[in-house]
């Protein structure tokens, strides 16, 4: 019954979608500074990026649901009849094209971060992975201010 009401209530919805993308980007900002400091503990940034892992792939979940269920239903009639229908022609668009990089990308670093110290070190892999991760963290703060102009964008609708 709980997961029902959680299904059911778009606020709820929204929130999940937006806490988990945020522990997402978090756990992926920890990876950075771990690598950026030179940190590589395996225990604790193979963590860090498990929790950003996770984080996106709950994202995801929810967010698509949330797409599928009420958006082209009830959200996006709202926006395109409002006061900026350029909200779901443009930023929408872009957003439902751009996710698509999100879990892939996390997938990848994940993977990297399963190295040893030295299969790390031998492949000179220290600044292409923290150009990646700085890569997946601009994503997904890019993909929050977009929904944030798509929630504003129905709610002036």
């Amino acid at each position: 019954m709980f997961i029902l009401d959680i299904l059911n209530n778009r606020p709820v919805l929204i929130g999940l979608h937006l806490g988990f993308a945020i522990l997402g980007i978090d756990g992926f900002l920890w990876v950075l500074g771990e690598l950026i400091a030179g940190a590589r503990h395996r225990t604790r940034i193979l963590f860090a990026s498990l929790v950003g892992l996770g984080g996106f792939i709950l994202s995801w979940v929810f967010g698509g649901y949330y797409y599928v269920v009420y958006y082209g239903s009830q959200v996006k009639p709202i926006i395109k009849e409002g006061l900026a229908p350029w909200a779901h022609a443009i930023v929408m668009e872009t957003k439902e094209h751009i996710f698509l990089f999100i879990i892939p990308l996390a997938l990848t670093i994940t993977f990297i971060m399963l190295l040893t110290k030295d299969e790390f070190s031998a492949n000179n892999l220290k600044k292409s992975t923290i150009l990646l991760v700085g890569l997946l963290v601009f994503i997904g703060l890019a993909i929050g201010i977009m929904g944030y102009i798509i929630s504003a964008a129905a709610r002036w609708g």
